[in-house]
């Protein structure tokens, strides 16, 4: 059975349609890449999968392992097993990385956070992704490089363990060893069996990954499909040939 079912999606802003009847289907342990050009919808698609109350879904279903997602808020999503890292995270002055963790997997489980395993995995997280422990009681964001707040959504990605992660354009913006810190984490959360949909125009991001699908978005609609071997063509020949 799929992880993540989409069916003929169509949804947008008040201005008018983005997604035009998307179908997309992942199964568990899975890395899918989205590509297209500019103002395709790829973050749309993103973000409407997440349950941003920024976009109205005006067609289609959503199904997450099994149940229907697509009227549910992004908290209620997130508990399910969704996560999503965005192009510009925000700023959150007053809570620390460490505290926003604590809560968010306190909700997500349901139970009081086991003190010792929670500073081990910190530990061992922080190793992973080179950042010191200090990071985590800094207010979240706040003050961060470019670089340190790629490395606190990966953070939170390893410390959340959810079942599917969309990644948003992780890689943009950073450098060659900022990139390949970040790469380590997610090709992490991949060999555990996480599922990934990783949205990007670079392909630095995937040379650690083994991706099983690649889709073409070309205004609001899935123009192509294919496996790892499209990266290839789309870095070659970039993306004419479905832009009409």
């Amino acid at each position: 059975m799929a992880l993540l079912e989409i069916k003929n999606l169509t949804a947008g802003i008040e201005e008018g349609e983005i997604l035009h009847g998307v179908d997309l289907s992942v199964n568990p342990g899975e890395t899918h890449v989205l590509m297209g050009p500019n103002g395709a919808g790829k973050s749309t698609l993103g973000n409407v999968i997440m349950g941003s109350p920024a976009y109205n879904i005006t067609s289609g279903t959503i199904i997450l392992d099994g149940e229907d997602i697509t009227k549910m808020t992004a908290n209620e999503r997130a508990k399910r097993g969704l996560f999503m890292s965005f192009q510009n995270p925000l700023e959150v002055p007053g809570l620390s990385l460490e505290a926003f963790l604590r809560s968010a997997i306190r909700e997500q489980t349901g139970k009081p956070v086991r003190f010792f395993q929670y500073k081990k995995d910190i530990e061992e997280i922080c190793k992973l992704l080179d950042m010191d422990e200090s990071y985590v009681e800094r207010d979240l964001n706040v003050g961060f490089s470019g670089g340190e707040k790629k490395k606190a959504e990966i953070f939170q990605l390893l410390m959340l363990k959810p079942k599917l992660a969309i990644l948003d354009e992780t890689d943009s913006g950073l450098d060659v060893d900022a990139v390949r810190t970040v790469s380590k984490g997610v090709e992490h959360f991949a060999k555990q069996g996480g599922a990934l949909i990783v949205i990007t125009h670079s392909t630095r991001i995937l040379e650690a990954l083994n991706v099983d699908h690649t889709h073409v978005l070309v205004k609001g609609k899935i123009a192509a499909e294919g496996g790892a071997e499209m990266v290839d063509e789309i870095n070659e020949n970039g993306f004419e040939k479905w832009v009409k």
